[in-house]
């Protein structure tokens, strides 16, 4: 996990596939939050940075063979682990 900038203000709300990880973005496309290889890794960035109400995703997550994951449902498949990481230990919440 490689946590590039840290931003109270700024929550993820974009992320896209890439190098077998998912790279996340806060508000301005140009701000990192954060990219991670594994749900955990993504987990701690979401809980770090936080989660916007809304994240779009670039279309890399539905290529993600393209960029280095198994197949094209594995970044997804990713993503939907990490967010239920989250989901439980931040707001106690099981998916």
């Amino acid at each position: 996990m490689e946590l590039r900038e840290k931003s109270m203000n700024m929550k993820i709300d974009y992320i896209s596939a890439d190098d077998g990880g998912i790279t996340m973005y806060h508000a301005d496309r140009n701000g990192i939050a954060g990219w991670a290889d594994t749900a955990e890794g993504i987990a701690s960035v979401l809980k770090d940075v936080g989660l916007a109400d809304t994240v779009f995703g670039s279309s890399t997550m539905d290529f993600a063979y393209e960029e280095g994951f198994a197949d094209d449902y594995a970044a997804q498949d990713m993503w939907d682990s990490a967010i239920n990481i989250y989901n439980w230990e931040v707001n106690g919440v099981a998916s």
